[in-house]
């Protein structure tokens, strides 16, 4: 199972795997999650999570609170996190810890871009933006009108250029290319992720080529359901997936000439891994679909921990987080509008 990684890890890794395994300790158990789903106030919320890792990024926000002030401050702990790792963090973790944050980057550039089309004023889309997506020139994004001009002033010198020479084709910035740009990005990035994983070899090979295939797979079902009615070619859609992941290629022939969702449902249970996700939903159903990936994600998150002396530990906790901020921000919203009935429709248990 194990390389010579056991024997050298511990020199420039084992530090911070403590601290992120102390870090996992810390998210909230489905005990903490019962008691939030009781909550009549978002101020009850604020002070259940006073006995948690949040407690002090919440003591001082006065009432009436917000549910995005809620969410502001539990994404600024995950943000922290993040900073004090990537401070310590030696090469090859430091590119591995770079590489987890190029998704937000990828989704700052698409709601920048977005906005601006919409006239939306580019500092309030800023504020918008995740923090850990952020780069310095992403406020001049704003001034491109087309996808040469986005890449040659703004993304040339950022992590996303070798991305983007794949999207340069699509000249004019409209809302379906955008989307098509989104995806052909994410494509890039998680190909590119996949392969350094491969490079570090051993145990981190092992457990991100798990995790990322089925992020890859889950993204290619994603936007097969996505497109549906639209006017994208199957020709186009398949080459929006990933060429990896356990769909690959088979499964991926199979859903580009999908027409409706019990074909993609048809698609997927052939392979036993997913089989248990599509038996959650009745037929024609896809609006729980999420929600069912959601939850076999964390399962897998959760058992990158079981082992040791790998890099997997980090993705997974800051995918764990992300999870867990999603699961507040759907309480608070629940709490904030009345709609107690609601709350436990897409909260995904983590522990």
């Amino acid at each position: 199972m194990y390389g010579f990684e056991a024997l050298t890890f511990n020199i420039h890794g084992g530090y911070l795997e403590a601290i992120v395994r102390g870090h996992r300790s810390g998210l909230l158990t489905a005990a903490d999650y019962n008691n939030l789903c009781q909550c009549e106030t978002l101020d009850d919320i604020k002070m259940h999570l006073s006995a948690t890792e949040y407690g002090s990024y919440l003591q001082n926000e006065p009432s009436p609170l917000h549910t995005t002030t809620i969410v502001e401050k539990c994404t600024l702990k995950l943000v922290e996190d993040y900073k004090h790792m990537l401070c310590q963090a030696t090469e090859p973790l430091a590119t591995f810890l770079e590489y987890i944050t190029y998704g937000h980057m990828i989704d700052n550039v698409v709601l920048i871009v977005t906005g601006t089309l919409h006239e939306r004023d580019v500092q309030e889309l800023l504020e918008k933006c995740h923090p850990l997506g952020m780069f310095d020139s992403i406020a001049t994004l704003a001034v491109a009108q087309n996808m040469r001009e986005l890449y040659r002033l703004v993304l040339v010198d950022t992590p996303l250029a070798p991305y983007f020479s794949e999207c340069i084709t699509s000249e004019d910035l409209d809302d379906m290319n955008i989307e098509i740009m989104r995806n052909t990005l994410y494509k890039a990035y998680l190909e590119d992720f996949y392969k350094f994983c491969q490079k570090l070899g051993g145990a981190t090979a092992e457990i991100m080529s798990d995790l990322l295939s089925f992020e890859a797979d889950r993204r290619a079902v994603n936007i097969t359901i996505n497109s549906i009615g639209t006017e994208l070619t199957r020709d186009d859609r398949k080459k929006l997936y990933s060429s990896f992941g356990l769909l690959y290629p088979y499964g991926h022939e199979e859903l580009a000439v999908c027409e409706d969702i019990d074909q993609v449902r048809g698609v997927m249970e052939k392979y036993p891994p997913y089989q248990s996700i599509f038996a959650k939903l009745s037929y024609g159903e896809s609006q729980m679909l999420d929600k069912a990936f959601y939850e076999e994600e964390v399962k897998r998150l959760c058992l990158a921990f079981e082992q040791q002396f790998h890099y997997g530990v980090f993705f997974a906790y800051m995918r764990l987080r992300e999870q867990e901020i999603r699961n507040l921000m759907w309480i608070s919203e629940c709490v904030a509008q009345n709609q107690k009935s609601r709350v436990h429709d897409s909260v995904v248990f983590i522990f």
